[in-house]
């Protein structure tokens, strides 16, 4: 099912300046995507007399709030302003006060935000709390953007499991290792470097325990000025074969490293891996020794997660596309053509006609020289 934007019927008119004000709020939430879990990002601005006086976005953790830290900047100049907000202003006490009190209690005049907030404890309750205090409210303004950048977050509300993006990194013909399994490197520096930046932006990132052994991966993001952005590093692993001498165990303690087993994966391995810093996550099997990824994304869901980017291999990613939990496709494609006998980018998973595999659409195409990016969102059933 597609995340969309509900619709709001606008309490107040569109101002000639809305739009623009807006789209800058849009631009700071995107600052921070991958390092606010469990909370979705938002941007602010506070404008008063026509200038922009106050910027904020939500910061690591998902504490302070946008409207907390633009309200901060603005200072005195917020009393009589117009407030931007890419989600809907929350009116709950979590950690912090509710954002509705800190922008009644300065004296906003008005607050413009983008979407509804999907968590029921908003979700309509700030903006009514916000016009009972006597604040003239606009919503709906870029709803469909906003309501893209914090897909994740949505899905997480909605659906109660986060968003998946696959990346693939393959031939021409869509294979991603040789036949003898060597598969560094297909595509080039700048592909890699998109890669990881990527991660950057993604709360976890997950991985077969095929890929983990054959590849002895890190998963962090080391682009320069973004190593402080590291995601959770997942490996779904049964029987918990990761050796302990691997490089995500052996850096747990520097990253977090999860790994999503059966419940009766032995007891002594996982202990030891517990002892290393490795959190092990116990999720019940869709057969026989395989683990339900159903159940794996909700439980993702329920320790925070909003954003899950999966790098592999073929066997987790033909599970993921069968089950239809893949939002979206992120193709890296090399000119090169490897042949038959090497490694599919998917396993076979019973697809019987054309007509019953997954369908997407492309969204953009991205120059990678001498690689090419293409981007695809699932297509919802006419």
């Amino acid at each position: 099912m597609a995340v969309s934007a509900p619709t709001r019927t606008r309490a107040a008119p569109l101002l000639p300046d809305d739009i623009r004000h807006m789209r800058a709020a849009l631009a700071l939430a995107e600052r921070n995507l991958g390092r606010v879990w469990p909370n979705p990002s938002a941007g602010c601005v506070v404008v008063h007399g026509g200038e922009v006086v106050g910027r904020g976005w939500t910061q690591p953790g998902g504490r302070p709030h946008a409207e907390v830290e633009a309200l901060a900047r603005a200072g005195e100049a917020a009393r009589g302003a117009t407030v931007y907000v890419s989600l809907e202003p929350c009116c709950h006490w979590g950690r912090t006060p509710p954002c509705t009190d800190a922008l009644t209690a300065v004296g906003v005049a008005r607050v413009v935000y983008a979407v509804d907030d999907p968590d029921p404890r908003v979700q309509g309750k700030g903006a009514a709390r916000l016009r009972a205090a006597g604040v003239a409210v606009t919503a709906g303004v870029l709803a469909e953007e906003a309501a893209a950048l914090n897909e994740g977050f949505f899905r997480r509300m909605r659906d109660g499991r986060p968003m998946v993006t696959l990346k693939l990194a393959t031939s021409l013909d869509g294979r991603i290792a040789t036949h003898t399994g060597a598969s560094r490197w297909i595509t080039g520096p700048l592909a890699r470097e998109r890669a990881h930046l990527m991660r950057a932006r993604h709360d976890a990132v997950m991985i077969g325990i095929g890929t983990a052994i054959a590849d002895d991966p890190l998963l962090t993001c080391r682009l320069p000025g973004l190593e402080d952005r590291q995601p959770v590093r997942i490996v779904v692993d049964s029987r918990l074969r990761l050796p302990l001498t691997s490089k995500l165990v052996r850096g747990a303690a520097r990253a977090p490293v999860w790994l999503v087993t059966l419940p009766d994966a032995d007891a002594t391995r996982a202990a030891a891996y517990e002892d290393c810093g490795v959190t092990v996550i116990r999720v019940d099997p869709r057969e026989p020794g395989t683990i339900d990824l159903d159940d794996a994304l909700a439980e993702l869901a329920t320790r925070g997660l909003t954003r899950v980017l999966v790098e592999g291999g073929g066997r987790l990613a033909a599970a993921l596309l069968r089950d239809d939990l893949v939002d979206h496709l992120a193709w890296f494609r090399a000119p090169a053509v490897i042949g038959g006998d090497g490694i599919p980018a998917a396993v076979a998973f019973g697809i019987d006609a054309p007509d019953a595999a997954p369908r997407f659409e492309r969204t953009g195409q991205l120059d990678l020289a001498p690689d090419l990016l293409e981007l695809y969102r699932r297509r919802e059933p006419d």
